[in-house]
Formats: C-alpha cells, structure tokens, sequence
C-alpha cells in the first residue's frame, strides 16, 4: 500500500532533453563579503605608501576588476561617482594647499598669490603668498592616499549586490544594515519622483527652478516618500520584522561587554597601526579587538529570530579573491617596514618618485579576481 504524501515516479513531470536542473544556488555567485574584504584590504595597503605611483598602480588595478566583473546593475554605476569624489579631494587639497599655505618648506616658487595680512591672533595662518613645488607635491601625495581608499571603497559598493550584502550580515546588524539599504533604496526614488514633478510642470508652463519651484516641487516628492515609508513600515511589520528572542541577562551583559571592548580595541588597534608609534602594540590589539568584536556579534545574533533564503556561500573562490587583498595589503606592509624610502618619497629636495619594483608586483596580485571570479555575462545565462 502506498504512502499518501509519496508521489508514483509515473507522476513525476519528465525534463526536456538539454535543460538543466533548476539549482537553488548559485554557486558560481562569489560571496559579497569577499569583494569587500578585497577592497578594504587594497585600501589598507593605500594607507601605507604615498608614493604616487604605486598609489595610481592600486587605482588601477581596482579599475580592472570594476571593470571585467562587474554586474549590469544600477547600483554597480556607483564607482564613476567615487572616482569623481576622489578627484574632487585632490583638486580641493591643492586648492587650499595655494590659498592657506604648506607647513612644507620649499624653493622652487610656482606663483606668488596677493597675501591678506590677518591679525596677531591668527599667527600660523596666512592667505596667499607664496606657492612652492614641494609644498603642492606633499599635498598632491598626501591626497592621493585619501582620493584611492575612496576609489577602493567605490570598487567594493559597485561589485558586492546590497541586498545579498544584507542577507550575509551577522543577527546583531541586521536592522542597522536594513536601514542602511533601505536609505540606500530610496534616494534614487527620491530623485526619479523630483525629475518626473519637474517635468511635468515644465510641460504645464509652470516654473521649475528657483527658490519657488524647489518648494513646490519639494513638498509632493517628501510627501510621497512618507508615503512609501509608511507602506514600508507597514509591510516590515506584517513581517514580524524587530522581533527578538528572549536570553539570559548574563548573555546580554556579556554581548554588551565584548562588543564595547572589541570597538574600542580595535579604535586604538587601528591607530596603532597607522601610525609609526604604535608599531608594537598595534596589530595585537586590533586582533584581540576584532575577535572580541566578532564574538559579541555572534551572542548578539541570538535575538533574532530570522531565517535566511537561499544563503550565500563562501567558496574556494571567495577565499582566493580575500586571500590576493590581503596579500597585497601584507607584501606593502613589510615594503613599508623594510624600504620606507621608497614608500614615501621626499619632497625636500624635491625628486622625481620612482616605482619599487617589489611593491609593485605585490599591488597586480589584486588583479587575482578578474581572472578566479566568473564574468557578469556568463552568471546571466546561468539558471539561478
């Protein structure tokens, strides 16, 4: 006698001949957290040089994987506006390196600016004057550090997807990475209904621009955006989005105490590190303070009660593509530690920088994941 819920394998809907199985995961999908930990990874080995030429070889190696692997997605057109960010950094640090001065001393003049005498009580503060190479090559430098961990941050958010970046995030913060991609979602929402009000009074006659236009146009676009907060909010809630599990207090006291502890380690872990006192007790602490850290998200992501769809996994491949970040930000770390020269080029006297070779080679280890990751196209052919 057969069993009621068993199905005859008569009954079972035969596959076409050259269709695959339906797979509940794509595997070949690499991990999000993987591409962040890449990017985070060529921005810390950003921060130990300021040579510009190692700085623009780390650009452009985050260029080439932006661009061999990154999704057809509107979130994925967000690197364009980091690397406009990063440019406008070094235009304003030069711009204010001419207008209020280098504490760089230097000898080949540029310009002289007119100079506005200030008062005795703003000694050390001068605008205008004079204007030197070596004062705008140490600002030039110094920026371009900057202008790079801004671009390695823009490769992060252009590769990794938001919503399976949420879905990876530990119980702990979950609802501040919910914020986060819902502020995320609506600010395109926001401009797209300002654009559509603003054509269509164009298209009535009525102005568009001005301090009048922006209020009439301001207020239905805040009104719709209410609106769908509310229906979000609503939705969220049928849900059962924000409810938690009931714990021990002793495991809530103890998740506040290593999450606090792991913070703080890992605030003055991360100054020791990049900075050239702490060069003892800086790695430690910020080890210590990421396991902390780690562990009491871990106790925290007890009180949630969600489940996850189809989770993503972390692969061989999503090793290898942290594996080549973190080799580079290691390789500039002992560069750093053993040639600090070249590194850091002077700028008094002013010289040409030249490209360590070394260095060099370990910064294209980054380019690992253009060639280990599957391309956009062919993870759209795959069945999902």
């Amino acid at each position: 006698m057969r069993r009621s819920g068993a199905r005859p394998a008569s009954s079972r809907a035969a596959r076409p001949a050259g269709v695959p199985a339906p797979r509940h995961h794509r595997a070949d999908a690499l991990h999000p957290g993987a591409w962040w930990l890449w990017a985070l990874a060529l921005g810390v080995a950003a921060t130990r040089t300021t040579n510009p030429l190692l700085l623009a070889l780390l650009v452009a190696v985050s260029a080439y994987v932006v661009l061999a692997r990154r999704p057809h997605t509107p979130w994925s057109r967000s690197y364009g506006a980091f690397v406009k960010l990063a440019l406008a950094v070094l235009v304003i640090r030069l711009l204010f390196t001419a207008v209020l001065g280098s504490p760089i001393p230097g000898t080949h003049l540029i310009v002289t600016l007119p100079e506005v005498p200030l008062p005795d009580w703003a000694q050390g503060i001068r605008l205008g004057g004079r204007v030197t190479a070596e004062g705008l090559a140490f600002a030039l430098y110094d920026a371009m550090k900057l202008a790079t961990l801004l671009i390695c941050v823009g490769a992060a958010n252009a590769l990794a997807s938001p919503s399976r970046l949420l879905k990876a995030l530990p119980g702990a913060l979950y609802e501040a990475g919910v914020a986060v991609v819902v502020a995320l979602t609506f600010a395109p929402s926001l401009i797209a209904d300002g654009r559509r009000l603003r054509a269509a009074r164009r298209l009535r006659g009525r102005p568009d621009k001005g301090v009048r236009g922006l209020l009439q146009v301001g207020l239905p676009v805040l009104e719709g955006a209410l609106e769908r907060s509310v229906a979000l909010a609503a939705a969220m809630d049928a849900r059962g989005y924000g409810r938690t599990a009931s714990v021990p207090a002793a495991v809530r006291r103890t998740t506040a105490a290593l999450t606090l502890a792991g913070l703080l380690g890992v605030c003055a872990g991360t100054y020791g590190v990049l900075t050239a006192a702490g060069g003892t007790y800086g790695v430690p602490v910020l080890a210590a303070g990421l396991a902390a850290a780690l562990a009491g998200l871990w106790l925290g992501g007890r009180r949630s009660l969600r489940t996850r769809y189809r989770p993503d996994r972390w692969g061989a491949r999503a090793w290898l593509v942290t594996a080549s970040g973190a080799a580079v930000a290691a390789l500039l770390f002992l560069a750093a530690a053993r040639d600090p020269a070249a590194l850091r080029p002077g700028v008094v006297p002013l010289v040409a920088p030249t490209l360590p070779l070394w260095p060099a080679a370990a910064v294209l280890i980054g380019l690992l994941p253009a060639f280990v990751t599957p391309a956009p196209e062919q993870l759209a052919k795959e069945p999902s």
